[in-house]
């Protein structure tokens, strides 16, 4: 029996994990896959760290920022090859880029990975983000507060928050997305316990190939995979539409510019060169570790 714990409530990029249970991938490989969901990146990443989980799927940038500061987990696999952070805005807020935020409240949630890079991209984005003010509110709340119109723009991924968005009854919000002001980074990872890899690499490496199996017939047929989702979680029907979006985001970036072979689950060096480099300069990480500390491919094959 082999637990992984997501970085968040269920959605439609989970219904990967989903798709590889009913389609016996890990049944195949040995593995009974119980999905568990999580409450942010960071929590889903200690409860790895502290033996709770075997894996998670969480923020990458968040799992290298823990490892740095001593937490024992390295990634395994990169399944969102491309960071979906991003600053989403009411489109009748009037407002429309980092600057124009200055002054204003945005909501999010403590502990998401979002919240790690947003000063970089504010900057890189020519704003100052002393200037915008993050405010806190439960996940369950945000989606809500938002629509409610107490702050008029939220931090999110864009993978996720935007069909939520307009699931309930919001409009397309303005997506300003990280990657495009200069945060390079690969987006959610595979995570596993340093000693679990060291000790049982046979276990990571059959869990790793039922995921990347997983993967790809979630490629194939993405609406299998919403139908295991929707039968997995019970999530109801008509959330299909929603689910569906947001897996087509993450299946939309499964590899990044620098993944030249088009490998599934390929921790890219110099994606995780660039994601390192900038929490040394922007968020003041202290570690002497060369990013390749913080990934392995040796299940990946690459």
């Amino acid at each position: 029996k082999v637990t992984l714990r997501t970085n968040w409530l269920f959605y439609g990029s989970h219904s990967i994990f989903f798709l590889g249970i009913d389609k016996g991938f890990y049944e195949e490989e040995g593995i009974d896959l119980v999905v568990k969901q999580g409450n942010g990146s960071s929590n889903a990443v200690r409860l790895v760290a502290n033996g709770d989980s075997d894996f998670a799927y969480g923020s990458a940038i968040t799992m290298l920022n823990l490892a740095a500061q001593g937490a024992p987990v390295v990634a395994v696999a990169t399944i969102d090859a491309k960071g979906t952070d991003a600053v989403l805005i009411n489109p009748d807020s009037g407002l429309t880029t980092f600057k124009d935020l200055e002054g204003q409240a945005v909501l999010t949630t403590a502990g998401a990975g979002v919240n790690t890079l947003f000063p970089v991209a504010a900057r890189n984005a020519g704003a100052d983000p002393d200037k915008i003010k993050l405010t806190n509110v439960a996940e369950s709340a945000l989606v809500t507060s938002y629509l409610q119109g107490l702050a008029p723009a939220m931090l999110g991924g864009m993978d996720d928050k935007p069909a939520e968005i307009k699931a309930n009854g919001g409009k397309q919000p303005i997506i300003l997305n990280y990657a495009d002001f200069g945060v390079d980074q690969p987006g959610y990872a595979i995570v596993a316990r340093k000693e679990m890899v060291e000790k049982n690499p046979d276990l990571v490496q059959r869990f790793v190939r039922a995921t990347i199996k997983a993967v790809k017939a979630a490629e194939a047929d993405p609406d299998a995979s919403i139908r295991a989702l929707i039968n997995w979680s019970g999530s109801v029907e008509d959330q299909k539409e929603q689910a569906r979006e947001v897996l087509d985001v993450t299946l939309s970036i499964l590899y990044s510019a620098n993944n030249k072979d088009k490998v599934v689950g390929l921790n890219v060096p110099a994606d995780w060169e660039s994601a390192l480099a900038i929490l040394k300069e922007y968020k003041e990480l202290k570690t002497d570790q060369p990013a390749s500390a913080f990934y392995t491919n040796q299940f990946v094959g690459g």
